[in-house]
């Protein structure tokens, strides 16, 4: 089979399309042949070397959908979806044109979608999940601002949530698009073009002056300031990123007076089989139609997946999906 790999870290420049021994499934195992992956912002830095646990040499690519081709009888001929924090870090990962996983994270992909489609979902929907339903505990009634809603991990945070019964502000440098997942379920949108103080009380304006029970930062570093300031009381604030800086002030007074959480959540720690778990979970939100993922704006043959690094750092709009 063919593979993209990578033996030192860099920018996309590193990758090499590979000429490697078709994978054989073990004990325990089977084999995907790939047929669409994802390439996601976390694979550029994990090839840049900002991931302290990748090994090398590496096949990169955490999210996939594909055939299952070798394992367990009962799985052959399967479409299965996939995605995992050590897929493309510790194992080999998805854009190559089989991949290897346990059996017991096989997921069966939801009819509605093609292979482009669920091979876009995994890390934004299980990252969103992860952060408001296990972590934050969102619950119906309850009010979530979703800063970076226009993102892939925001957009599926702001459906998660409408799933769930919540009211669901969108926070961003501009509306989602119209006909965009996001722009379909939020209620009410603020644009972070002010200070912490002037968003959070715009926020605090569209919640009657109590703020967000549950406010999901995708971006983090540069907007925990507003975070923290359009929390209600014992709020909780998730984190999943941090841009611009790592360090941040927090005003301790306000944080326990107000009784407030902030939460960290990362999907990385989450093997295949774990994520196999949660994407089980969200196939039948797929298979009626509730939950979408993102469009996909880019597809590239395995021959020319460097441009498909390339076109996620260059920040294009969607998804951008190899097709082995």
């Amino acid at each position: 089979m063919r593979a993209l790999r990578f033996d030192h870290f860099g920018g996309p420049s590193v990758l090499a399309l590979t000429e490697m021994p078709d994978p054989v499934a073990g004990d325990g195992e089977a084999v995907v042949a790939v047929r669409a992956a994802s390439v996601n912002p976390s694979d550029l830095k994990n090839v840049a070397g900002r991931f302290e646990d990748t090994t090398l040499p590496r096949t990169p690519g955490r999210d996939f959908a594909g055939v299952v081709v070798g394992g367990p009888r009962e799985w052959l001929g399967a479409e299965v979806w996939g995605t995992g924090g050590d897929v493309g870090f510790t194992r080999d990962g998805s854009h190559a044109q089989m991949i290897t996983v346990p059996a017991a994270a096989l997921a069966r992909k939801p009819e509605r979608l093609s292979f482009e489609e669920a091979s876009a979902v995994g890390v934004n929907f299980v990252t969103a999940w992860l952060g408001a339903v296990e972590a934050a505990q969102l619950a119906k009634d309850e009010t979530v601002a979703v800063i970076g809603v226009s993102g892939g991990v925001g957009g599926a945070v702001a459906q998660i949530a409408h799933a769930l019964g919540a009211r669901v502000i969108g926070l961003g440098r501009a509306r989602p698009d119209d006909g965009s997942p996001a722009a379909s379920v939020i209620d009410g949108f603020v644009a972070l073009d002010g200070s912490a103080q002037e968003i959070g009380a715009e926020v605090r304006r569209l919640t009657g002056g109590r703020g967000a029970d549950v406010v999901y930062d995708a971006v983090g570093g540069v907007t925990t300031p507003a975070a923290l300031a359009s929390l209600a009381r014992r709020g909780r604030l998730v984190v999943i990123s941090a841009v611009s800086s790592p360090t941040v002030e927090i005003d301790l007074l306000a944080l326990y007076r107000n009784e407030h959480r902030i939460l960290g959540c990362n999907s990385a720690h989450f093997d295949v089989t774990e994520c196999g778990t949660r994407l089980q979970r969200l196939a039948p939100f797929f298979d009626s139609g509730q939950f979408r993922p993102l469009p996909v704006a880019d597809r590239y043959p395995l021959d020319d997946g460097g441009d498909a690094y390339l076109a996620v750092q260059n920040r294009v709009r969607g998804r951008v999906v190899i097709c082995p």
